[in-house]
């Protein structure tokens, strides 16, 4: 036929797997689809040119060379070059960005420092600034831009995640509130300012808002304390040309508008989710083999079995979306041209666009947008609403009586014997929280918020605290003050210690990656008086939190520690709608002391799931709330929510809906609707009402929660 339409005729191996012996692997996931052995009985493996003339030795040999060598080679040299993946960088493109960035920034910089702007300020601006314009990241800055001030005037406060706080044309750009600048105090009112002064100086490596309060030397006016002192070197890089990676934290109520947003702003044929790829974990490889030879009677080796694992682990499985990953497409290009797009999983009905390559694969091409959603502004929001505070200016950032929540109780009015034992106020703040975070708070003995952020560096890092600074602080060798704690912390202190720039920067960038330290870097180290602990502290760091991801993280707890402790209904009610995951109304809602009985019964398991430690967890902060006198209200069916908690006039906390065991969002939502048209006439009727299932129905009939509603919608001749 081929000879008749004169078309090369090609030999092909229709290779699904490299090596022969790699047969078994394809057959067992083939297996897992259903397919039978005879279904996958072909031997599809890449062919050498000498297997491939053996395949075909039944042509004669002038037409079995032709089609397995001389016809592929023809069409071959038919084909011009190409690259499958396209090797340029492609941007979106935001009109007049580089002027747009300068002019936000600079206006912001003069509302906080004066038309005159301080030394420091303007250099560090302008070198920034510079950097980023110079290397084409601007458009970058301006859509940061744009979704956080959205986000900002719709009510919902925006975290910023990762190294972008190390940028103070970010902070000038309203894209993070983290300052970077050493610690320093400006005047509101004549924007006197000082950065140079003995005294502020020796804050450095810390906070702003350390510094004892001061009124201006000038005006009389309360001065404000900013500064967190971090290079901005950790996030444009020494030269100030690495791309910026900015990544936000979005409320979870606010992220679908916040992307919907990037659709506004682009156009939604120009943005797409980035797309994941789901690979086979290595113990389901292993539960696959065993199963696929148990049903054929047969047993194999460990080091066979391992084999055979290692040979699947990590094949795609499926594809999903990442979840909050935004990748945009300049105008003018096809999507097409840079990856392939596809519905997640191949869900065809799914309304959601995702790139077919894994996002990783085209972020030389193609911007993506980190959009991610966070318990954290969401709580913030909530507290708002509760309280009316304006979270960013009535709520400061140097309370005493905040602080010594790392330090005891006492600012809840109760003691540890009330809270079986636990000696901080910390339970239900955000970083603090943890079994681990509260210990090591005792270890090191917060006094400042600058401690809170080093502690906040110190639990997320790996081999920075356990086995390195835990037994540097314990033994008296340092302090938490002086101790590593987050990536940026080294390259202040080398340079503090009279080490270049450059070098410092490259000390820090060796340590947070577990690189080896140059023998020169550590003999310039000990020239300059660096401690020979501290060098062995870097040696053993395998990797070190951002202190910008740090700041804003320990901003945000801190202001809901606040409410904590003068706002506690307001701060226990919005815990329970925002991060109550394991809460239990069964539990937690018929008093004290059934909630103690509970509490000791999970604590005396040996082992507790990951949803009972979320139980356990939510049980001892429901204990806090009762000892500070705080009760729970009955649930009311009319009134109730599906997931809000709410206060009730006097002044009890009212639980929703969904916080019952097993009664899902669907159905919390049903009860919720279905109060709105009025009484009740029986329980049919609630449940024809509310669609609520006969069993929850039940349920709440033996917790009494139906009150005296009749059972059924019928009437007896002796009711009448």
């Amino acid at each position: 036929m081929g000879e008749q339409l004169k078309k090369p005729v090609c030999a092909t191996c229709d290779a699904h797997y490299a090596d022969e012996e790699n047969d078994v692997l394809r057959r067992i996931v083939l297996a897992t689809k259903g397919m039978t052995d005879e279904e996958g009985e072909a031997r599809l493996f890449f062919r050498s040119t000498t297997e491939m003339l053996e395949e075909f030795s039944y042509l004669d040999s002038n037409t079995q060379k032709q089609v397995v060598i001389d016809n592929p080679l023809k069409i071959m040299k038919m084909c011009e070059p190409i690259k499958p993946v396209r090797p340029d960088k492609c941007p979106p493109i935001i009109e007049h960005s580089d002027e747009t960035l300068r002019q936000i920034c600079y206006e912001t910089a003069h509302k906080i420092y004066g038309p005159k702007l301080p030394e420091m300020v303007e250099n560090r601006l302008e070198t920034e600034l510079n950097s980023i314009i110079s290397n084409g990241y601007s458009v970058m800055y301006i859509i940061a831009q744009k979704l956080v001030d959205k986000s900002n005037e719709d009510g919902y406060l925006v975290g910023s995640r990762g190294s972008v706080g190390s940028s103070f044309a970010a902070t000038m750009a309203h894209i993070t509130e983290v300052n970077p600048l050493p610690p320093h105090y400006v005047c509101p009112n004549c924007y006197y300012t000082d950065f140079d002064s003995e005294e502020v100086k020796s804050y450095s490596g810390m906070a702003g808002y350390d510094m004892p309060s001061k009124n201006c030397p000038h005006c009389g006016t309360v001065l404000n304390r900013l500064g967190f002192d971090i290079p901005f070197e950790t996030f444009l890089g020494f030269d100030g040309d690495k791309e910026p990676d900015i990544d936000l934290n979005f409320s979870g109520e606010y992220q679908a508008r916040a992307h919907a947003y990037t659709g506004a702003i682009f156009g939604e044929e120009n943005t797409y989710k980035a797309g994941t790829i789901g690979t086979l974990a290595e113990k389901t490889a292993y539960g696959m083999i065993k199963k696929f030879y148990e049903e054929r009677g047969e047993k194999k080796r460990t080091a066979e079995l391992n084999r055979l694992v290692a040979g699947i682990t990590g094949i795609r499985r499926t594809t999903g979306q990442h979840p909050g990953g935004i990748v945009v497409l300049p105008h003018g290009e096809d999507i097409n041209t840079f990856t392939p797009v596809q519905h997640p999983a191949n869900d065809t009905e799914s309304p959601i666009i995702t790139t077919h390559f894994d996002y990783h694969k085209i972020d030389h091409n193609l911007l993506k947008l980190d959009i991610l959603g966070h318990d954290d502004p969401t709580m913030i929001r909530k507290l708002q609403d509760l309280t009316g505070l304006d979270p960013v200016k009535d709520i400061p950032l140097d309370s005493p009586e905040v602080m010594s929540l790392f330090q005891s109780t006492e600012a809840l009015g109760i003691s540890p014997a009330d809270i079986q034992g636990v000696e901080l106020g910390c339970l239900g703040i955000p970083e603090f929280g943890t079994q681990f975070a509260m210990q090591m708070v005792q270890d090191t003995k917060p006094k400042y918020l600058s401690d809170l952020i080093r502690i906040s560096g110190l639990s997320h890092g790996t081999d920075v605290y356990l086995n390195n600074a835990q037994d540097l602080i314990l033994s008296g060798v340092t302090t938490l003050r002086e101790a590593i704690c987050c990536r940026d912390d080294i390259m202040v202190y080398l340079m503090h210690m009279g080490l270049e720039p450059g070098e410092s920067f490259n000390i820090m960038e060796a340590t947070r990656k577990h690189k080896p330290l140059k023998d020169e870097w550590c003999e310039h180290m000990l020239e300059h008086g660096v401690p020979q602990w501290y060098i062995d502290a870097c040696k053993k760091i395998k990797y070190m939190f951002p202190k910008a991801h740090a700041a804003a993280y320990v901003m945000m707890a801190y202001r809901v520690a606040y409410c904590k402790v003068f706002y506690p209904k307001e701060y226990y009610t919005a815990y329970y709608t925002v991060r109550a995951d394991g809460f239990d109304f069964d539990k937690m809602c018929f008093g004290v002391e059934k909630l103690r009985f509970h509490i000791k019964e999970y604590s005396a398991r040996e082992k507790l799931s990951a949803t009972d430690q979320l139980c356990l967890r939510d049980m001892k902060i429901c204990e806090e709330m009762y000892a500070r006198g705080i009760q729970f209200a009955p649930l009311d069916i009319y009134k109730a929510k599906a997931k809000d908690f709410q206060i009730t006039e006097k002044g009890e906390i009212m639980p929703s809906f969904s916080c019952i065991a097993g009664l899902g969002e669907a159905v919390a939502q049903g009860l919720e609707e279905g109060a709105k048209y009025g009484k009740y006439l029986s329980k049919d009727d609630f449940i024809q009402r509310t669609h609520c299932p006969k069993a929850f129905a039940d349920k709440f009939h033996e917790l009494g929660l139906l009150g005296d509603i009749p059972l059924s919608n019928q009437m007896s001749l002796f009711d009448l």
